[in-house]
């Protein structure tokens, strides 16, 4: 009997990067719109991009631990770069009739940081440290 719960629980650990990475395009989606809708960084949107990702740990059968708070904190990070990439991208390209997609692609990175180190102050970096803090917190 206890081959077979070792089994099942063995066959969901494959469950958490997938939905990781579901969770976290979503997220950076819902922040983009958040941002174009509000006409700001909307850099609240790091901490609800925190919670989503040690959620979706836990979800995916991911064991507590450091290695859990080390990828919650790295998808927090890099779900707040891909979401103010797309939000440059969709200022930039939004004039000249490109998607935020299509100007994500050929948007070049000197561009991005000169863009985003323009539109992200003070507010927006304590939002990125609670929301570490967050994510931390959250994937313990």
């Amino acid at each position: 009997m206890s081959s077979v719960s070792s089994s099942a629980r063995a066959t969901h650990h494959w469950l958490w990067p997938l939905l990781l990475l579901l969770g976290s395009i979503t997220i950076t989606v819902a922040w983009l719109l958040a941002a174009l809708a509000t006409g700001t960084q909307a850099g609240w949107m790091a901490v609800l991009a925190a919670l989503e990702a040690a959620w979706m740990l836990r979800l995916g059968t991911f064991r507590a631990g450091p290695a859990r708070v080390a990828i919650a904190i790295a998808a927090t990070l890099l779900i707040a770069i891909a979401a103010n990439w797309a939000i440059a991208a969709a200022y930039i390209g939004g004039p000249m009739g490109l998607t935020p997609w299509e100007s994500a692609f050929r948007m070049g990175p000197h561009l991005a940081w000169t863009l985003l180190s323009l539109a992200n102050g003070l507010a927006e970096g304590i939002w990125l440290v609670i929301a570490l803090l967050v994510a931390w917190r959250s994937a313990r």
